[in-house]
């Protein structure tokens, strides 16, 4: 019951991350170090100001493909 509870809070906490756009930073730094590691990941700013334009990109072709 409290892994079931656990993995609940964990899903939640990662919505909520996603909905303010400050979730996958730290995982893509971790995927660029494992699979990337002659790379610079980029900043965390620039990281989330790609995030949020990809978001906006993406509820625009849904909103298009909803009317």
């Amino acid at each position: 019951m409290f892994d079931s509870l656990s993995k609940v809070g964990k899903y939640l906490g990662q919505t909520a991350k996603l909905m303010v756009g400050t979730f996958g930073y730290d995982n893509y730094v971790h995927h660029m170090k494992l699979t990337h590691p002659k790379q610079l990941p980029m900043f965390d700013k620039v990281f989330l100001k790609s995030t949020r334009r990809k978001k906006s990109m993406a509820k625009a072709v849904f909103n298009i493909a909803n009317n």
